[in-house]
C-alpha cells in the first residue's frame, strides 16, 4: 500500500468519527466541486438514507478532493477506505478496462440515448465486471459532452488541434482518440490540472461546460470549443464487500437513496450545462463554435479508435451498445 493511500485511509477513518455512536457511518468521497451537480446529488442521498433507516445509517460526504484526486479515490474504495465514491467513469477503465466501451468518441447523439445504454443490458454487463473487482455499482450520473478548450488558438479545423499538449483523463481511448488529431495527449489526474494549466506545462483541456465553471478553468484559459467529442458519465460505487454485509433492509435502502439522487443529479446536469457556455463567454473565453465541416473531419479522424477499442475488448459489449443507440434512433 502506497504510502498517500495509508494517509486516506487513516484520514477517512478519523473523519468518521463525526457520526454518532449508534450509527454506522457511510464515507463518501469525490473530486468534484462542492456546487457542482453531482456533488448536490449527494445531499440527496444523505437526506434520503438517514430518513429511510431512521438515523442507522449517517453519511459523511467528502467532495472537492477532500481525500485525494480520483486515482486515490478509486484505491480507496477498492480497499474498504471509504464505503462509496462518485467519480468519472473513465477513471475506472484501468482497473475495468471494459468500461472503455462507454468512452468510444462520438458514440452517443444526445444524453437520452447515453442514458439508456448504460440503464439497460449493457449496464448490467458492465456490473458484473466491476464486481470482479470487488465494486459494485449504484447507478450512473451526468458528467456530459466534454468540450475543448486551449491557451493557444482558436480551433476551427482539424490543423488547430495538431501539436496541442491537451491534458486528458487517465483512459487509453480518450488519449488513443486524441492522438488520432494529432494533439500530444497527456494523462493526469485532475487534482493537478489547475496548476499545470497555470504554469503552462499543459495548452489545454478537454471537459463538459459546466466542469469548466466551476473548476474555473477560465481564469487561465482563453479558447473554447463545443467539440462534443465524448459522452461522458459519473460512475458511483460502493465497496462490494461493505454493500453485501448491511442487511437486506439497509441495502434496499442505499439503492433506493442512490436512484432518487441520481434522478435528482440527472436534471440538475441539464440545467446547470444549459447555463454554462453563456457563463464562461461572460467569464472572457473566446467561443469558437465547431463548423459541420469541422465536426464530419473530428469523427472521421477518430473512426478507427473504436474499432481499436472493439478488439481490445471484445464483441459482445459493443452488441449491446449498438442494438440500444439503433432502437432508440428508430
Amino acid at each position: 500500500m502506497n504510502k498517500t493511500v495509508a494517509a486516506l485511509i487513516g484520514m477517512a477513518f478519523s473523519l468518521a468519527t463525526l457520526g454518532t455512536a449508534s450509527a454506522e457511518t457511510i464515507r463518501i468521497a469525490g473530486n468534484f466541486a462542492g456546487e457542482h451537480s453531482s456533488s448536490q446529488a449527494m445531499l440527496v442521498f444523505k437526506e434520503e438514507i438517514e430518513k429511510l433507516t431512521d438515523g442507522e445509517l449517517e453519511v459523511n460526504i467528502f467532495p472537492a478532493q477532500q481525500l485525494g484526486g480520483a486515482a486515490e479515490n478509486v484505491q480507496a474504495v477498492k480497499l474498504g477506505a471509504v464505503e462509496l465514491i462518485w467519480v468519472g467513469t473513465a477513471y475506472l477503465t484501468r482497473t475495468i478496462p471494459e468500461l472503455e466501451v462507454l468512452g468510444v468518441p462520438f458514440q452517443f447523439p444526445d444524453r437520452e440515448t447515453a442514458f439508456k445504454v448504460v440503464d439497460g443490458p449493457l449496464g448490467a454487463k458492465l456490473d458484473e465486471h466491476l464486481a470482479e473487482e470487488s465494486l459494485a455499482s449504484l447507478g450512473y450520473m451526468e458528467l456530459g459532452f466534454r468540450q475543448l478548450t486551449n491557451n493557444v488558438r482558436p480551433i476551427e479545423s482539424i490543423d488547430d488541434i495538431a501539436g496541442l499538449k491537451i491534458r486528458l483523463q487517465p483512459n487509453e481511448t480518450h488519449l488513443a482518440t486524441f492522438r488520432a488529431l494529432g494533439a500530444n495527449p497527456v494523462a493526469m489526474d485532475v487534482k493537478e490540472l489547475y496548476s499545470a494549466l497555470e504554469q503552462g506545462v499543459i495548452d489545454g483541456q478537454e471537459n463538459p461546460f459546466s466542469i469548466i465553471v466551476v473548476s474555473r478553468y477560465s481564469e487561465i484559459q482563453k479558447h473554447l470549443s463545443d467539440t462534443r467529442h465524448f459522452f461522458d458519465f459519473i460512475s458511483v460505487v460502493a465497496n462490494k464487500d461493505w454493500l453485501d454485509e448491511l442487511s437486506p433492509e439497509h441495502r434496499d435502502a442505499v439503492q433506493e437513496a442512490m436512484n432518487k439522487a441520481i434522478a435528482f443529479q440527472r436534471e440538475l446536469a441539464i440545467e446547470q450545462e444549459s447555463e454554462a457556455l453563456d457563463k464562461l463567454i461572460e467569464e472572457g473565453m473566446t467561443f469558437t463554435p465547431v463548423s459541420d465541416e469541422l465536426a464530419a473531419d473530428l469523427r472521421s479522424k477518430t473512426a478507427d479508435v473504436a474499432t481499436s477499442v472493439r478488439e481490445r475488448i471484445g464483441d459482445e459489449l459493443f452488441t449491446l451498445v449498438d442494438s440500444e443507440i439503433a432502437a432508440s434512433t428508430e
